[in-house]
């Protein structure tokens, strides 16, 4: 069969199983997104293997790579669904709490996260990598559940996303600095090459805000005077995309912020409502499904063998302990009530990409080991896979108060 069947073919598995599994997900009370990551680890290496041991798809090694490049673009469209939901406004009022829980919820597990690490016996400078894991967020799965939820704009809706934002930029900061001091030779090369990475951010930030705020409602008004099918879809297409890359290339940031504050700008011009149905259609039509499920296919947890489940399960307890801690003491300290800040704490548990990402770039520098490596997708998984119905336990009094 060609490489293109193939593909087809794993496309139709995947959607079919995903749907199943977030139609049962929704009727055991849960949000569907649950379902749709434990599809991934029924078919994923975990379990049935489907990539590996099929006999339609075990020759076909273009097939994971695909599927992945797919995932990408589908969590790419789910931030920017993120982003269109809400105002500008709405996320600067949240200025402070963000900062303080986006701060907070890096620093503190970092140092939980090394601290296990080192308790375990692992060299200092692969206690640091690990502990950079746990320090990232990735709350495209929160966002996704919040939305279901309808609280995506509530305040800790608005506070989590923003200081997601913050998460993103101080722990690409401090991987930076780790590299530099751990993995670089130590003082060779000087800071310069941290300054270059906070001003690649910052230079990133004020530009996307200024072509967000000023050119683009204008070149929205420009395009929808053209008479072309789904022009305005297109343009807000190539505009996210075009965001989330000069996000990664040039301001050093992972791409689904980029696809996020494409969506904040959009949101603020009238053609919103419009690019919301189309973007929403193509994602969770196609796309995002793939992306959940992907987390699963691409991740062998049964590789987790003998004394090393007690240090994974150990640093999966403290991954997502130390986060609610950190993000709910600075939600607290900004001015959220308690149970808004443990709302807040639950929903920057997940790990998902920004994680894998911190163990990949540690693998590849020869910095953490296969065996920590395997650990440390173990942790991202399971605090993946236990924010969604943590946060609809979270947030069951307010459904409760709004069904009556």
């Amino acid at each position: 069969m060609s490489e293109f069947l193939n593909l087809i073919l794993a496309i139709i598995i995947i959607i079919f199983v995903a749907k199943t599994a977030g139609a049962l997900s929704v009727r055991i009370g849960q949000p569907s997104v649950l379902g749709e990551l434990l599809a991934g680890l029924i078919l994923g290496p975990t379990a049935l293997n489907m990539l590996e041991v099929w006999p339609m798809f075990a020759d076909d090694h273009l097939l994971p790579e695909t599927l992945t490049l797919m995932a990408e673009f589908g969590v790419l469209l789910l931030m920017m669904l993120a982003g269109l939901e809400l105002h500008i406004n709405e996320l600067l009022e949240t200025g402070k709490v963000a900062g303080l829980a986006g701060s907070l919820g890096v620093l503190i597990p970092l140092a939980l996260g090394y601290g296990t690490a080192v308790l375990f016996g692992l060299p200092t400078t692969e206690a640091v990598f690990i502990g950079l894991a746990l320090s990232a967020t990735s709350v495209s799965i929160s966002a996704q559940t919040l939305m279901e939820l309808g609280v995506l704009r509530s305040r800790v809706g608005l506070s989590m996303l923003g200081a997601a934002v913050f998460d993103d930029v101080l722990v690409i900061l401090l991987l930076s600095l780790a590299s530099l001091l751990l993995v670089g030779g130590g003082s060779e090369g000087g800071i310069g090459p941290l300054f270059l990475t906070i001003g690649r951010m910052v230079g990133y930030l004020v530009g996307a805000s200024l072509i967000g705020i000023w050119l683009l409602p204008r070149l929205a008004n420009k395009v929808s005077d053209v008479n072309i099918h789904y022009g305005m879809l297109t343009f807000a297409l190539a505009t996210a995309l075009l965001y989330a890359w000069t996000a990664e290339a040039v301001g050093g940031m992972a791409g689904i912020t980029g696809a996020f504050l494409a969506g904040l700008f959009f949101a603020r011009t009238p053609y919103r409502r419009d690019i919301e149905q189309g973007i929403a259609a193509m994602g969770y039509g196609l796309f995002v499904p793939i992306f959940f499920v992907n987390i699963g296919l691409s991740v062998n947890l049964a590789a987790i063998t003998g004394s090393a489940w007690i240090f994974a399960i150990v640093l999966t307890l403290v991954a997502i302990a130390s986060k609610i801690l950190g993000c709910g003491a600075g939600g607290r300290l900004g001015g959220l009530t308690n149970r808004e800040s443990f709302q807040l704490g639950v929903g920057m548990v997940s790990r998902g990409e920004v994680g894998l990402i911190v163990a990949a770039f540690a693998v590849a520098q020869g910095v953490l080991t296969q065996d920590s490596f395997s650990i440390t997708v173990f942790m991202v998984i399971i605090a993946t896979l236990v924010t969604p119905p943590m946060l609809r336990l979270s947030f069951a009094k307010e459904k409760e108060a709004a069904a009556t």
